[in-house]
């Protein structure tokens, strides 16, 4: 099931949306404030985030930057302001798209499902220097060669190939990959990391060491390498 974050301050439209998308199949965590919703974001694996713009604490700018320096989970702004520069400012910010106050709860499912549709791809593929990967079909290649992984290496290969050139933490996958309740320990990354190497073979060395931090996946090669400490 899908689990979708809602960031919004007015209780009666986040009560409306909460309830309406959880008769729709979703799992939904509502939150009043941006610092509400930054905490349980960095607790829990989100499909998608709804923000509202004007919130308590944090707001909706804001929030959206902290969740775009940590991962690419689509976002999905629930605005009444039309001023053409919020609009930019928030794609600049990686920002998805945006929906307009008021807005009917059916445009609402419809646009939740079609960002969804494309970023977990029923016939979609993801590709990143010869590694091709669905994420509906569950299928891998590495060059020409079909790979078989076990679901929690596949999950792992699709988080990295959703955030490349991103510096991430173990704990940080812990989190997103084998859920906030995991009790093990951080080292099971570094185990399903090597399986994952081997695996994909020659396309392995994409997934490189961050000394000190964890991992990034990074295709293009780049001098500056050492200097930022990835192996």
């Amino acid at each position: 099931m899908n689990r979708i974050l809602l960031a919004e301050d007015n209780d009666s439209l986040r009560e409306l949306v909460q309830d309406y998308l959880a008769q729709n199949g979703f799992e939904v965590d509502a939150k009043a404030d941006g610092l509400s919703a930054w905490e349980a974001f960095r607790e829990k694996n989100y499909q998608l985030v709804l923000l509202d713009v004007m919130m308590p604490g944090m707001d909706g700018f804001e929030l959206c930057r902290k969740i775009r320096e940590r991962e690419n989970v689509p976002i999905l702004f629930l605005t009444a302001r039309v001023q053409e520069e919020d609009q930019l400012r928030g794609y600049r910010l990686g920002a998805d798209d945006y929906i307009m106050k008021p807005f009917s709860l059916p445009v609402l499912l419809a646009k939740c499902r079609a960002i969804l549709a494309r970023n977990n791809g029923t016939g979609d593929w993801l590709e990143m220097g010869g590694i091709r990967l669905s994420p509906g079909e569950h299928r891998l290649f590495a060059g020409e060669k079909p790979v078989e992984l076990q679901a929690l290496d596949f999950k792992l290969l699709l988080y990295f190939m959703r955030n490349p050139g991103r510096a991430l933490s173990r704990d940080q996958i812990l989190v997103k990959v084998w859920g906030y309740d995991y009790e093990g320990s951080e080292r099971s990354v570094d185990t399903h990391v090597k399986n994952l190497r081997k695996a994909l073979g020659r396309h392995g060395k994409y997934i490189r060491t961050v000394v000190k931090v964890g991992y990034v996946f990074e295709v293009n090669d780049t001098s500056a390498d050492e200097k930022r400490g990835v192996l």
